[in-house]
């Protein structure tokens, strides 16, 4: 049974959803999912499981993202990107380059911010952005994001000046809204803002290099696997003969660092555990002088080298649910 990564360059237009439809198809498998919602308007990388991979899933959604933007200063949409209709313009015409400097800078860090009201989060069981295309006025609450890097490229002034659209790259951590920080930092310079383009490039540890598009894809199913997969993911354990049959069958083993040290693995930050042949056996957690499975892959993880045939599986049906990611929503 293939098991795997496939780090997906998502297409404008498409949800995240759709993408994995497409992949189970191409997969010839219904467990798919994917580690975080990429809205339609975006590109980029989305990461995508494939029937034990997507035990991985959990432990990639929390890992920091990355994108490329174009922020335009003087418009505010409904949507805070381009899909929306504009619903005010201001001049921006006096906005000095120094001004969007600092409106950047104070965006930049930990910070309180409050997602778009068409954000996929869930409002009493429904998605805020259901509820405000069936004319409920939504106000979602703020909560801390953290914004690593938020880095301009270049300012460009348009339409003889009136609108400004500044090309950046935003690293932050799990949850933030891009869409929210263009509309804040036009807010924040009194003329408004959205979102024109953003295309991801990082999740974690996988990037836009990794990518393949759907039509690459069709063509070869580039799976990462798992073993791969989890090295490049979270901390490493290499095993003993001794200690592989002991997780295999869910037992304890010596712990790989003690209680309270930076290095010990926990439940929420696991460590992957290799057998000596390199194979993933499981997930560990440290708890005191032991380590106990957090996950258990043994016997063999399900992975069958890193390119798939996956042609013979198109037009088999898709369907069900989508990923753990689903939950998470927005653009990071």
């Amino acid at each position: 049974m293939l098991s795997g990564l496939v780090i997906v360059d998502k297409p404008q237009g498409w949800t995240s959803h759709d993408v994995v439809g497409r992949m189970r198809r191409l997969a010839g498998t219904r467990k798919v999912g994917h580690a975080g919602t990429l809205d339609p308007m975006a590109t980029g990388v989305l990461v995508v499981g494939i029937n034990k991979a997507t035990r991985l899933l959990t432990y990639i959604v929390g890992t920091s993202k990355t994108y490329t933007a174009t922020i335009r200063l003087g418009q505010s949409t409904i949507t805070d990107d381009a899909e929306g209709d504009v619903i005010a313009a201001v001049s921006a015409a006096a906005v000095a380059d120094e001004a969007i400097h600092d409106g950047v800078a104070a965006l930049t860090g930990e910070i309180q911010q409050v997602p778009s009201s068409v954000s996929a989060i869930k409002v009493n069981g429904e998605r805020a952005y259901a509820r405000v295309r069936s004319g409920e006025e939504v106000k979602l609450a703020a909560r801390p994001v953290t914004i690593h890097r938020f880095e301009i490229h270049a300012i460009n002034r348009e339409a003889g000046g009136e609108v400004v659209d500044v090309e950046v790259t935003v690293e932050c951590s799990s949850g933030t809204y891009i869409r929210a920080l263009a509309r804040d930092l036009g807010d924040g310079l009194g003329v408004g803002g959205h979102l024109t383009a953003l295309r991801r490039t990082h999740v974690g540890p996988y990037s836009l290099d990794q990518a393949r598009t759907l039509e690459q894809l069709a063509e070869e199913l580039n799976v990462l696997e798992m073993s791969q997969a989890a090295r490049a993911l979270m901390p490493n354990r290499e095993l003993t003969a001794e200690e592989t049959t002991e997780i295999s069958f869910g037992r304890r083993i010596a712990a790989g660092a003690e209680a309270g040290d930076p290095a010990a693995a926990t439940a929420e930050h696991p460590a992957a555990a290799f057998a000596p042949d390199g194979s993933l056996v499981a997930l560990l957690a440290d708890s005191g002088d032991f380590a106990k499975p957090v996950l258990v892959f043994a016997p063999g993880n399900g992975a069958s080298g890193n390119t798939a045939s996956g042609n013979a599986a198109a037009g088999k049906a898709a369907g069900g649910d989508t990923a753990p990611g689903d939950a998470a929503g927005g653009d990071a």
